[in-house]
């Protein structure tokens, strides 16, 4: 739940606890970035592992949705599980001074055009109001639906809907977390160039009151190389319970391994003030190469 200016480090959720200076602080501290740290190396082994093995079907190909805030108009493979996972790491939000996260998004298509997803944050250390807390980030279960399929320049268009069926209580990025979101998308390629554009509507909930947001993002990415790509993307979000507008500028590199596994590295720059003014991220997407029916 976006907050706007609460003091969070003054202000704990009914799942958080309370945190102290000194050696208790130094040590729950310690403890979570093991956790993490130990989260991550095991992740990266599995993929490893993975990336190993040889695929039980070599020509079907992962479709990442991050590490932009756009969300692709086109699908995974019908059958196929995808796991996209990464850690983030912000500072300067008008929530926290600092938050390191965890998060993952799970994607199965069941048809042509229809894919179930969920999405979470399982662990988040933050700073905020001077304390430092560590917690869970909510849980988001949705699905997406092509309109119309494309193919070269002829956009893909689909929509999509998100409906959060947990609050973990820590501070949010600038853009919120909605109670429910509805998105319209479009997806092509142009001229040796990919484009994702999306149109979002979300009701953002605080105190009982409820607000629109609207919120538009622009994604333009271009092979270096036959595994390496760059990304750029604008986004803008409206800020209604601060008046206020949100705006980035994202740049990221995406690293093919190969056709069911991409590793992704970038930064995103906050251009306003109540935005968050610095990110940093870095995950990898992993379709499971081998379908789950038949």
């Amino acid at each position: 739940m976006n907050r706007g200016w609460v003091n969070c480090g003054a202000i704990l959720g009914p799942n958080q606890r309370p945190t102290f200076l000194g050696q208790h602080s130094m040590r729950v501290d310690w403890l979570f970035f093991t956790v993490v740290q130990r989260t991550c190396i095991f992740l990266s082994l599995l993929t490893l592992v993975a990336h190993a093995q040889k695929p039980d079907d070599t020509g079907v190909e992962a479709n990442p949705g991050r590490p932009t805030v756009s969300t692709p108009a086109t699908l995974v493979p019908v059958g196929y599980l995808q796991f996209e996972t990464g850690v983030l790491g912000a500072t300067h939000s008008p929530e926290f001074s600092s938050r390191f996260g965890l998060n993952g998004v799970i994607k199965l298509s069941v048809a042509r055009r229809l894919e179930l997803l969920a999405a979470a944050e399982p662990a988040v250390h933050y700073r905020a109001g001077g304390r430092k807390a560590n917690g869970t980030g909510e849980v988001f279960l949705g699905m997406q639906a092509v309109l119309r399929r494309g193919e070269g320049a002829r956009p893909t268009v689909a929509a999509s809907y998100f409906r959060r069926v947990y609050d973990g209580g820590v501070p949010e990025l600038d853009l919120g977390a909605p109670r429910n979101s509805f998105l319209l998308l479009a997806s092509a390629d142009a001229r040796g160039f990919h484009y994702d554009v999306n149109a979002i509507f979300n009701e953002l909930v605080e105190s009982g009151v409820r607000r629109a947001q609207f919120g538009q993002t622009l994604s333009i990415s271009h092979p270096v190389s036959r595994r390496l790509t760059i990304s750029g993307e604008l986004w803008h979000f409206t800020q209604p319970f601060l008046h206020s507008q949100a705006v980035g500028n994202l740049w990221a590199l995406t690293y093919k391994a190969r056709n069911n596994l991409v590793f992704d590295a970038g930064f995103n720059r906050g251009l306003t003030g109540t935005s968050t003014q610095w990110e940093v991220f870095v995950g990898f997407t992993y379709l499971v190469p081998r379908k789950l029916w038949r």
